[in-house]
């Protein structure tokens, strides 16, 4: 039975909180808690507002902030990552669940948690089966590209909030149409407020911090404070709305918000909603991992460590399926605020459970505190945060990069914004999964010569090179398979099939790392072609794996050439002494 058991090792590996807490002392407990309190103070505001964005009660934004930090620090590996909450993950929940219930239903809030469980599950089982690989195939501008269509959508959304009016849609046309047909309603104190508040927050992003260092004020004390922004305009647009009695004049409130610890609930296991939900589960769970590992990774890097993607999985899981089980919605880690736990001086994934102590205290002590809290504060707070997050530069980089990618961001950020998130996310992941499909089905070929004096080869297009007629060189710059292999047997036929001198050919295989069994019967085919051409197949440069695959089968010893170790030595053999020099 002892050798059944987890060593410590596989233990560390599964509980990364093993591996940081045996080394953990005060030093780095101040600085978690250092950092959780800035982290808390931004949280705040930014969870009652992104429950907002996704339709749900003020509450279950402060829920969805409290045990799944605590699994992420269990079960996450990144030392600075900081899960809860974002505006994308919002927006996308409302999409999918919109579709279901209406607003400020028991079963709109139901609908959020089961996706919030469906999201967690379909995390955990890529991160059990080591599967995290699966994301690397999509393409980071499309991604990119959605996330900056997702903030025009959401601050477009938000403008309702602003201006004290009813509006709705699902796509830009819809939310502007919408917007400017009840323009005429403006509520102008709501309208004065979200203005206010939201000049307020861009200044306090790039002035407050400048201002209070020239005060003399302590650099920490004065980055507390400038993080601090948000809940100083919650503070003051509170203040105000209960002291002028500003809800009689038509600015909306967030109203009561329960006081209390996240009650337990259980998702929803009828399989028809389900079956409506896991598309949108698949999408959260692919653009919050993806969005995820890449700020963690980012942080990782200037400290000299390292996340492991697929446990990465497995804390994004736990989270999403603790926050399905504490009343919460679908959680992911977020930009903005991993920054600022980083930049606070967080250590460990303690941060994270510590920031959830504070969310708690929050959810127990100031929540009657809320009652009063305008709404145009929070959509202020969102639409500070999400603009951040447009990039329309992603068009001219890739542009000037690759049409191709240009194409595929394009058409994302146009259908994200013309037909809704879900049309657009979708279409972003299928993009990215054709452009990988089309470049690797037409692999860069290239017919390469000697380079004089020495005993490189290059492409004879792009340098002055030495042939011989008799002998047709091809490097091939990609793994052969299924996609691409009838696309190389095309290319040496076109090739060849005019060439009346030639006796040989060589496929330089430097660059490929994989040969399927597909791209082994188009070898097979095209060494029997070949053959009754009266040409010679052969091969230079096979890596040592690819190489013990070939030996398995029967193609080495039905190959009518040689294989060769150098491509040098392919040109020695096969082509007339005078016309390769000797090796120096």
């Amino acid at each position: 039975m002892k050798h059944l058991l987890p060593n410590r090792a596989q233990l560390e590996r599964h509980l990364p909180i093993l591996q940081w807490g045996k080394s953990y002392d005060r030093e780095t407990l101040t600085s978690d808690a250092v950092a959780a309190v800035i982290v808390t103070i931004m949280l705040i505001p930014q969870s009652l507002a992104y429950a907002l964005l996704a339709g749900l009660p003020a509450q279950m934004g402060l829920y969805a902030s409290i045990l799944p930090l605590v699994a992420y620090a269990i079960f996450g590996t990144s030392r600075a990552l900081a899960v809860g909450p974002v505006a994308v993950v919002s927006l996308m929940t409302a999409a999918s669940v919109g579709n279901m219930a209406l607003q400020g239903t028991a079963e709109y809030a139901l609908a959020a948690v089961t996706l919030a469980f469906l999201s967690g599950l379909i995390l955990l089982v890529l991160g059990i089966f080591r599967l995290g690989f699966l994301a690397n195939f999509l393409s980071h501008p499309v991604i990119a590209g959605f996330i900056t269509a997702s903030g025009v959508l959401i601050a477009t959304s938000q403008l309702k909030h602003i201006f004290g009016i009813d509006a709705h849609g699902h796509n830009l046309i819809q939310l502007i149409g919408s917007l400017l047909e009840n323009l005429s309603t403006t509520n102008f104190i709501t309208l004065f407020i979200g203005l206010g508040t939201v000049g307020f927050l861009f200044w306090v992003r790039k002035g407050l911090k400048p201002l209070l260092l020239s005060t003399g004020m302590q650099p920490r004390l004065a980055d507390i404070l400038a993080k601090a922004g948000p809940v100083g305009a919650v503070v003051v647009t509170t203040l105000a709305v209960w002291l002028f009695n500003l809800e009689n004049h038509g600015v909306k409130i967030v109203g009561d918000v329960p006081r209390g610890l996240p009650p337990l609930t259980a998702p929803s296991f009828d399989l028809e909603i389900w079956g409506q939900l896991f598309v949108a589960a698949v999408l959260i769970s692919i653009i919050g991992f993806v969005e995820s590992v890449s700020v963690a990774q980012t942080l990782a890097a200037k400290k000299r460590q390292r996340i492991v993607p697929d446990q990465e999985l497995v804390g994004l899981g736990a989270s999403n399926i603790a926050a399905a089980l504490s009343g919460g919605y679908p959680v992911t880690g977020g930009f903005a605020r991993s920054v600022v736990n980083f930049d606070a001086g967080a250590q460990t994934p303690a941060a994270g459970a510590f920031t959830a102590i504070g969310i708690a205290l929050a959810a127990l002590l100031l929540t009657p505190l809320l009652f009063f809290l305008p709404k145009a504060t929070l959509a202020a707070t969102i639409i500070v945060a999400v603009l951040s997050l447009v990039d329309f530069s992603i068009l001219t980089k890739t542009w000037g990069y690759s049409r191709v990618d240009f194409a595929a961001v394009f058409a994302t950020i146009f259908l994200t914004l013309t037909f809704g998130v879900e049309v657009g996310v979708s279409t972003g992941v299928a993009l990215s999964i054709l452009m990988f499909l089309y470049k690797t089905s037409r692999p860069h070929i290239a017919e390469v010569g000697l380079v004089p004096g020495t005993q490189h080869f290059r492409n004879i297009k792009r340098h002055r090179v030495e042939t011989h007629p008799e002998v047709l060189t091809i490097r091939i710059d990609e793994s052969l398979y299924f996609a691409n292999a009838r696309f190389l047997e095309d290319y040496i036929y076109d090739r060849v099939v005019c060439e009346q001198p030639l006796k040989h050919v060589v496929l330089m295989c430097s660059a490929v790392n994989e040969i399927d069994m597909s791209a082994l019967e188009s070898l097979e085919e095209i060494n029997h072609r070949l053959d009754g051409m009266g040409i010679k197949l052969h091969l230079s440069e096979v890596k040592g794996p690819v190489m013990d695959k070939l030996k398995r089968s029967h193609f080495l010893g039905d190959l009518t050439g040689q294989v060769f170790l150098a491509q040098y030595d392919a040109a020695v053999a096969l082509t007339p002494k005078s016309v390769v020099p000797p090796a120096a």
